[in-house]
């Protein structure tokens, strides 16, 4: 088992990846602990002239050092690691497993549960666009220019749940745990690439018996409706929490609009680790089936 874990860990680009990881979660600590410490003093007053410091030199000076200690261990770096450079492509050898750069694994994994067009499109997308528009619907004044917990709760539990959590664990799970042939793999197991996973999967009208195509190979229309009715009804979920709470007093701020589009964005989230789990737990490979996209 140690060798096997040392040849997961020891390969150049899996080193980096762990490097990384680590200083992701080192950061996200001190931004942390700067949270709390500010939180302790209070919000901060408004900064008054004899307050504020020139950019030079203390800034561009900080700057400065830390771009030499970037070069410095980029400099080390590439002396003491070798570059992951393979042998030449050859179009009748496929290298098994065929992964994608470490920073698009969360991307091709997400494949393996929804249509390409959905994982390799529509979710990227919805991504970018959901962190440009999040800006945009922040009704709330607090907390801007400096690091707090207790103002921005919410947004930061959210971010570390959709990054920290759930992107950052599809990428591990792509690096260290699919081996050959894109199987699962735990990392004590020999990467055999001769296996095969006997995975008998199904759709999500036909675990209530109802098939989602026809003997011609068309849909069936009752399993559209079923799956069509599944997605809606969970969508709907947002719906229902807006009648529910739409005379609070943070949802009149928000609006109608702002809470529609955090709604959506926040659900679509979460139907990830649900479809993870109907596809890993219960082989359900699409909930909905369409002539158009499988969801």
């Amino acid at each position: 088992m140690d060798q096997l874990l040392y040849r997961l860990i020891t390969p150049t680009d899996n080193f980096a990846t762990i490097v990384l990881f680590v200083l992701v979660f080192v950061c996200c600590y001190a931004a942390y602990k700067q949270m709390r410490e500010n939180d302790r003093r209070g919000t901060p007053r408004e900064a008054e002239e004899s307050d504020k410091i020139q950019t030079w030199p203390y800034l561009v000076r900080i700057e400065f050092l830390g771009a030499l200690a970037v070069m410095a261990i980029l400099t080390v770096w590439s002396v003491v690691l070798d570059a992951p450079l393979e042998e030449p492509a050859n179009p009748s050898i496929t290298p098994n497993p065929s992964k994608a750069p470490w920073y698009f694994l969360g991307l091709q994994e997400m494949l393996v549960y929804f249509d390409a067009w959905i994982a390799g499109v529509v979710l990227p997308t919805l991504i970018i666009i959901g962190l440009i528009i999040i800006p945009y619907v922040d009704f709330n004044p607090k907390g801007n220019g400096y690091y707090t917990f207790k103002e921005r709760k919410y947004a930061i539990t959210i971010f570390c749940s959709g990054f920290l959590i759930l992107w950052i664990s599809l990428i591990v799970l792509g690096t260290f745990f699919r081996g050959p042939g894109w199987n699962f793999f735990w990392p004590w197991e020999y990467w055999d690439p001769h296996k095969i996973v006997a995975m008998a999967s199904w759709d999500w009208p036909e675990v209530f018996g109802v098939p989602t195509r026809t003997i011609d190979g068309t849909i069936h229309p009752l399993g559209f409706l079923i799956g069509m009715v599944t997605i809606f009804g969970y969508y709907g979920i947002g719906a229902l929490y807006y009648f529910r709470k739409k005379n609070a007093e943070w949802m009149k701020k928000l609006g109608v609009v702002n809470y529609a589009i955090l709604a959506f964005l926040m659900l679509t989230m979460i139907a990830l680790p649900i479809k993870m789990f109907l596809r890993i737990v219960l082989n359900v490979h699409y909930v909905w089936v369409t002539p158009w996209f499988s969801i």
